[in-house]
């Protein structure tokens, strides 16, 4: 025969304890573990946030940096690039000047060489021409010494074959009174020839 209803019930409250007691000892393990894979979570993503991106990053991360690099890698090549060429050009011009300055220079030697030489031979020109010159007036001086010792009419004979500007240099040379001798033994035409031409002389001679 079983035991009254109010008998048994005070037997059930024992469970009801242990089985409350394991569903909290299971919430807390739960949470438990929850609460550390949350934290390692939370330490992985500190982690990565503060440790630096790889070299071979995404090209999100790297490409502004290194465009920007390259960039001014590219700008300074050109600028170095265009300095040389621009130096380069300078070092031409310099050469080319002095190039034109030494040839300008050579050449000026040159011309100062033949002005040289050309004022020597001018003046070796005129001393010989002055020699000559010296020397045809002996030889003139001679001549008329001769006309002038001849006899009118022998001197008349010669002077009668020369042309008359040629004789009327020798008679200008001569004494007045030798002259009009043999002026005296020519013919009357020849005489008047070589006459007009000791005329001409003395109104081309300078007056002072």
């Amino acid at each position: 025969m079983g035991l009254p209803a109010f008998v048994r019930r005070p037997a059930a409250a024992p469970r009801v304890r242990a089985r409350q007691k394991g569903l909290l000892m299971l919430a807390t393990f739960l949470a438990l573990s929850g609460a550390l894979r949350f934290g390692n979570g939370v330490g992985q993503a500190m982690a990565e946030a503060t440790v630096p991106a790889p070299k071979g990053g995404t090209p999100s991360d790297t490409t502004p940096a290194t465009g920007a690099a390259c960039d001014a890698a590219t700008g300074s090549a050109e600028l170095l690039a265009a300095l040389q060429a621009r130096e380069a050009k300078l070092k031409e011009a310099e050469a080319k000047a002095a190039e034109r300055e030494q040839s300008q220079a050579l050449a000026r030697s040159e011309i100062e060489r033949r002005i040289a030489a050309l004022t020597e031979a001018e003046q070796k020109l005129a001393a010989t021409v002055a020699i000559a010159d010296q020397a045809a007036d002996k030889d003139v001086t001679r001549l008329v010494s001769v006309y002038e010792a001849m006899k009118p009419k022998d001197a008349a004979r010669l002077f009668a074959e020369m042309d008359p500007e040629f004789a009327a240099g020798f008679l200008a040379k001569m004494r007045p009174e030798a002259a009009g001798a043999v002026l005296a033994g020519l013919d009357p035409a020849k005489a008047y020839a070589i006459t007009a031409h000791l005329a001409g002389r003395n109104a081309l001679a300078p007056k002072s």
